[in-house]
């Protein structure tokens, strides 16, 4: 059972940064590429983030470029998300996404609040 499980949410200032993770079980993650997908109170689904397997393409929204940092261990079955700089609109629900071909699993998702 592919199991993704979230942790690192919390409470910052703007401006302030937090790490996200993602512990991943149940598949072999070295062979599907992950995701964070984000989505605000009262919005739509927003995807922030996408590394390959191989950990050799990152890609970003724009609305996150420069400020945020994807990476994986393989080795660990981890998934991280390096917040910088954040913003008061980067608040929201974090999810961990892995994807191959159509199959995509999720996880429950870990709050970030960034507010004064």
């Amino acid at each position: 059972e592919v199991q993704l499980v979230e942790s690192g949410g919390g409470l910052v200032q703007p401006g302030g940064s937090l790490m996200i993770s993602c512990a991943a079980s149940g598949f072999t993650f070295s062979t599907y590429a992950m995701n964070w997908v984000r989505q605000a109170p009262g919005k739509g689904l927003d995807w922030v983030s996408r590394l390959d397997k191989g950990a050799a393409v990152l890609t970003y929204a724009d609305s996150v470029k420069g400020r945020f940092t994807i990476s994986r261990d393989n080795a660990k079955n981890t998934l991280s998300l390096q917040m910088n700089s954040l913003k008061p609109e980067d608040t929201a629900v974090y999810y961990c996404v892995s994807s191959r071909n159509s199959e995509w699993s999720w996880g429950q998702g870990t709050q970030v609040t960034v507010s004064s």
